[in-house]
């Protein structure tokens, strides 16, 4: 397609315009052009004035990171403010092309990333866009650590039966504390350092860490490590997954995928190095008494 755009770049006298293509992790698309007339191709409709546009597009050779920005305004329509802050576009993939706009078969496609850092303000919201390579920035290689990198989780089947429920919400305050009367077949703590899933409702999609698993006079409590940016009702359903601290009695006992653990629980710790050695007790390389 980019050959037959060139052969159109190369008259003169073009008839050009910017599309981007906006996917939410949630699957919802949404399409937005320069153009004043709608576009139609990738089977999705490139609405024309939708309050987007894109500052100047910085591409680069080698592994440093393209970036970009997206500028757009708050349409109650197309992209709220209140989807916004419930975070339904956080990773969102971005698309954007180079289209002629009276053969829309000749386009080149410029950009191809995430969005990243989202800002709000007078109205209008400018959203970071993060290219591919972004992700070659992560650390590479093994970290050893006592605990297991996997959390003990690797090779669990977390839909298996007791790893997690599905519930509605009974109380919730602060959009991070929310209240059962029972979990039955779950212990306390079960839950801990685990993932809420929001399944229904104006919060669907968002998920949270969870900090707490406490058992009260009142009921169940599970406490969230941040808030939910959506609003989250009672009689909404949620899914609970189980948590792990990533140690190997834990890994074992409450998974039995020992293993699978991932960590080195008998690497010396840093009382190691003014060890010195006695005749009696453990000369493990654990803390001095």
């Amino acid at each position: 397609m980019s050959e037959a755009l060139n052969a159109h770049l190369a008259q003169g006298l073009t008839t050009l315009a910017r599309a981007w293509r906006l996917v939410r992790p949630d699957g919802k698309e949404f399409g937005f052009t320069d153009h004043d007339e709608p576009l139609n191709f990738e089977d999705l409709r490139y609405e024309a004035n939708g309050g987007l546009t894109a500052t100047a597009l910085l591409q680069t050779s080698g592994l440093s990171i393209d970036n970009s920005e997206a500028l757009g305004a708050l349409s109650d329509a197309r992209i709220t403010e209140a989807d916004i802050n419930a975070g339904l576009y956080d990773g969102a993939e971005v698309i954007a092309w180079l289209v002629n706009w009276a053969d829309v078969s000749e386009r080149k496609m410029l950009f191809r990333g995430f969005v990243g850092e989202i800002r709000r303000g007078d109205g209008a919201f400018t959203a970071e866009l993060r290219g591919l390579t972004e992700a070659l920035n992560e650390p590479q290689g093994r970290t050893y650590l006592k605990t297991c990198s996997e959390l003990g989780l690797e090779g669990v089947d977390l839909a298996a039966p007791g790893y997690r429920a599905e519930l509605a919400v009974e109380e919730i305050e602060g959009r991070r504390l929310l209240r059962f009367a029972d979990l039955p077949g779950f212990d306390p703590d079960w839950f801990e350092r685990g993932r809420l899933d929001v399944l229904t409702g104006a919060a669907k999609g968002l998920w949270g860490a969870i900090k707490w698993d406490r058992q009260t006079d009142a009921g169940r409590e599970i406490e969230l490590w941040m808030p939910l940016r959506g609003d989250l009702q009672p009689g909404d359903l949620v899914r609970l997954e189980v948590g792990a601290d990533g140690t190997l009695a834990t890994t074992q006992l409450k998974f039995d995928n020992a293993v699978n653990f991932t960590g080195f629980p008998y690497i010396p710790g840093e009382d190691w190095l003014s060890a010195v050695p006695v005749l009696g007790g453990s000369n493990d390389g654990g803390a001095l008494q």
